[in-house]
């Protein structure tokens, strides 16, 4: 059985497509998986799967959420064992944490359309994503001026043209650290 990681774009994320954990781990169950956990309340799936490909379980999942949402539902697959090696190669190991900045994650659906020039830059977001490697932009985002931080996840997508769902390293951290 392969472990797998589902991360759901745009539920629960200020008031919109609200799922509850047991409500989405359900709905992974009933399509066949095995070992579901949800990993916090944006929608993070750990899972088990027979085969190499779990497309048609995702496929399954997705028409129960779409029931139960009215909307469609995008997720990031990825192998377990390729978050791992994301999480020891700490592609944000060269930038100093501190509180003015937090690291992100995109998970992106396919490889970018067209190949950017690094860094690519949001001054009004306060954005840096410093690298690409294969499906996942990493991004650096740093305290604005009104006290905020920038939010990746449309920065992403507009630039590399390619549906995303970020994840602040910590989650990833916590995702890995329970499987």
């Amino acid at each position: 059985m392969t472990q797998y990681i589902a991360f759901l774009r745009a539920i629960n994320v200020a008031g919109h497509a609200i799922v509850k954990m047991d409500e989405l781990s359900s709905a992974f169950v009933s399509a066949g998986c095995k070992d579901v956990k949800t990993v916090i309340q944006s929608g993070n799936v750990l899972f088990g799967s027979a085969g190499r490909d779990p497309s048609a379980v995702v496929e399954k999942v997705k028409r129960t959420l779409h029931k139960s949402l009215g909307s469609e539902v995008t997720m990031m697959i990825r192998r377990l064992s390729e978050i791992e090696r994301l999480v020891e190669t700490d592609p944000f190991k060269d930038f100093e944490a501190d509180s003015d900045a937090k690291f992100y994650v995109a998970f992106l659906s396919e490889r970018p359309r067209r190949k950017p020039s690094l860094p690519l830059l949001s001054d009004k977001e306060a954005l840096e994503a410093f690298a690409i490697q294969d499906r996942e932009a990493f991004i650096v985002s740093r305290r604005k001026a009104n006290g905020f931080y920038g939010f990746p996840n449309n920065f992403i997508e507009s630039e590399l043209g390619v549906q995303a769902t970020s994840r602040n390293w910590s989650t990833i951290g916590r995702i890995v650290a329970l499987s």
